[in-house]
């Protein structure tokens, strides 16, 4: 039921029906209730200089957009580099130090899969997730660290920063709860904007293909990866973030009589640990020079 209702949802804020075009329509009141709200604690916020280079990389909408592989194409091309997010879907409260740089510290069910995954790949990242992002900055300052990357911390206006701003397109643009949009481009903030197939590429590859693979998948909007599936069995939605059991996937391969588990790698490292034959639908993206030099500018302003 509440997988079919977060669906619902996603169905609603980005592809809507008739009926939901009518629903969003009614909702529009709240929406600009909402969106005012948002504003007013926008205009309220002040910026807190930290000393330190931080580049926040987010969207205005809710649900994905690119921004796991995005960060992590960023911070691959920096040494001295630490990652924050607050940890989404993650079994723990506060601020961990999931990696230190060289060894990673905590397991998937205390990072979150979105931490977990800048760990594994970007090995000499310290990599930090924290509800109470000041904290985690300041807890990478005391690592003495270079540079921080910050995930989906647009909405974070009291922190002084350089915003990436990933564009996503959508059928429907109106705030919350009418549309997908989480904030709007506020007028006096300054952010650049991104957008896919021109400042960076998706590329996509697939290791341990086997003859019949079933989809399982749990992030949002799972229809995006439509484009770069092969053929599969069948294909297998969960709600972002989901938490799987064994016997979850066990089942679906049996069902299917299917010699694998196509997955992402945000599904590949909560499953890895379950000891079953996976295939993995990698997706990375290629970065413009061009972000790297707004990078550089912004530090060499900065400093």
């Amino acid at each position: 039921m509440k997988k079919s209702f977060v669906f619902w949802i996603e169905e609603y804020l980005y592809n809507p029906n008739f009926f939901q075009k009518i629903l969003s329509f009614l909702l529009l009141p709240l929406s600009w209730i909402y969106c005012f709200g948002m504003w007013v604690r926008y205009k309220t916020k002040i910026q807190e200089d930290f000393d330190i280079d931080i580049v926040s990389v987010g969207n205005l909408s809710v649900g994905g957009s690119g921004k796991t592989p995005l960060v992590t194409a960023l911070s691959l091309k920096y040494e001295n580099v630490a990652i924050i997010l607050r940890g989404y879907g993650r079994k723990s409260k506060g601020l961990y130090l999931v990696s230190d740089g060289k060894n990673i510290l905590h397991d998937v069910d205390i990072s979150g899969d979105e931490a977990m995954i800048y760990a594994t790949k970007v090995p000499h990242a310290k990599v930090i997730v924290s509800e109470d992002r000041k904290k985690a900055i300041l807890k990478a300052k005391e690592l003495g660290v270079d540079i921080i990357f910050m995930d989906d911390a647009y909405s974070k206006h009291d922190i002084k920063k350089l915003d990436l701003l990933i564009d996503v397109q959508t059928q429907n643009n109106r705030c919350l709860p009418s549309g997908a949009f989480r904030e709007r481009l506020w007028h006096g903030k300054k952010v650049v904007v991104l957008k896919d197939g021109i400042d960076f590429k998706r590329k996509t590859s697939l290791k341990d293909r086997c003859d019949k693979m079933s989809l399982i998948t749990a992030i949002a909007r799972p229809q995006r990866l439509d484009k770069y599936l092969p053929d599969v069995v069948s294909k297998n939605y969960f709600q972002d973030h989901h938490n799987f059991t064994k016997d979850e996937v066990e089942n679906i391969l049996t069902r299917d009589g299917s010699d694998s588990a196509l997955v992402t790698y945000k599904d590949y490292v909560k499953l890895k640990k379950f000891d079953l034959v996976l295939s993995l639908l990698e997706l990375e993206v290629e970065v413009d020079d061009g972000i790297f030099k707004i990078i550089e500018d912004y530090r060499a302003k900065k400093n």
